[in-house]
């Protein structure tokens, strides 16, 4: 499976849903990581360090919504983000 870990855009969240040693994880278990550019930026996360742990950077959300399978959000899709939904494609995300 590829799972895209994406940067927030809710105003003022800088969490990320998977860290590097998250990434790392599931890397371990077989599956691609894609990780938006800087999307760990917030929470202290470099670009690099998800590269280390096996992630594969790429430059925007649309090319993660593109290539992923499943989204792995901290917060819920925006109106914004609807677009990117398809029938074949999984959300999950932390709801409160």
């Amino acid at each position: 499976m590829v799972i895209g870990v994406l940067k927030e855009i809710k105003a003022n969240e800088y969490r990320v849903a998977a860290i590097p040693a998250t990434v790392r994880e599931i890397c371990a278990r077989g599956h691609k990581v894609l990780v938006q550019h800087d999307a760990g930026k917030g929470s202290g996360y470099s670009d690099e360090e998800y590269i280390a742990a096996g992630a594969t950077v790429l430059q925007t959300a649309e090319e993660v919504y593109r290539q992923a399978d499943l989204f792995y959000k901290v917060k819920e899709i925006f109106p914004e983000e609807f677009q990117y939904l398809a029938g074949d494609k999984i959300v999950f995300t932390y709801l409160h």
